[in-house]
């Protein structure tokens, strides 16, 4: 893990859009959302983006780096989620906090390429914010890949018993933890609770070093049924180092 001091003026040269989220110390809700939509659905190579989802994401990270920066993954922590798809081959993923759709997008087109376009497989993004939801929807549709992922609007904890109570799922292969990082061990737990783990479920918890979810990584390290691993990961932009938690279950 990096310890260098930062020198937040040459990074915000290098990434202006970082410098409105250090004025004003917001990095979201702020009208950036909206904006990012505004900015896909105006932008010149908006004929070239439908149907791709690589330049979907890579418009985005455009965004985030020159206008206004976006609290998804980035490029940097996309490639180690690749990763580990590539090598555990989820069919059935759940993130909780979905924001725009970014890692849904990433999620879907990494196992469409690996396994085919009629591959069996599908993507349950919880978002909390309508809004928000709303807006991931649009830039999933525009990215061609709304017959591979579900957005599922309201709290988690409704919406995952609603899923299994329809039957939408009954064991999850791949959990994704990227929403509020004190609730990653309650919904850890909840998960296990309603029987939606299985002996080799894995689950990926974004932040864990920054802004930082101690607790939750302490609890899954103690848990004797639980294999876990910080990967390192830069957020975008800053270079600023983080780490995903990669947590494998061994026994339910």
């Amino acid at each position: 893990m990096s310890d260098k001091v930062i020198d937040w003026d040459v990074i915000t040269k290098q990434y202006p859009g970082l410098a409105t989220t250090i004025k004003t110390g917001k990095e979201s809700h702020d009208g950036r959302e909206e904006g990012l939509l505004a900015f896909i659905e105006s932008h010149q190579q908006l004929d070239e983006i439908k149907g791709s989802p690589e330049k979907m994401l890579a418009t985005m990270d455009e965004y985030s780096r020159n206008t206004d920066f976006l609290i998804s993954i980035g490029p940097h922590k996309s490639g180690v989620l690749v990763d580990l798809l590539e090598k555990e081959e989820p069919k059935v993923i759940v993130e909780l906090g979905g924001y725009l759709g970014y890692s849904a997008i990433l999620f879907a087109n990494t196992l469409r390429e690996m396994h085919g376009a009629d591959a069996e497989f599908h993507v349950w993004s919880l978002e909390l914010d309508p809004k928000f939801a709303s807006i991931a929807d649009k830039l999933i549709e525009i990215a061609g890949l709304s017959k591979y992922i579900s957005v599922v609007v309201g709290p988690a904890e409704e919406n995952l018993k609603k899923l299994l109570d329809k039957s939408d799922i009954s064991k999850i292969d791949l959990l994704f933890l990227d929403h509020v990082e004190k609730l990653y061990q309650e919904h850890f737990e909840l998960c296990r609770s309603l029987g939606l783990f299985k002996e080799g479920t894995v689950i990926a918890a974004d932040n864990v070093v920054r802004p930082g979810a101690p607790e939750y990584r302490t609890f899954v390290r103690a848990d004797p049924s639980l294999s876990s691993i910080g990967i390192e990961g830069l957020i975008q932009p800053g270079d600023l180092y983080d780490e995903i938690e990669i947590t494998h279950v061994q026994s339910v």
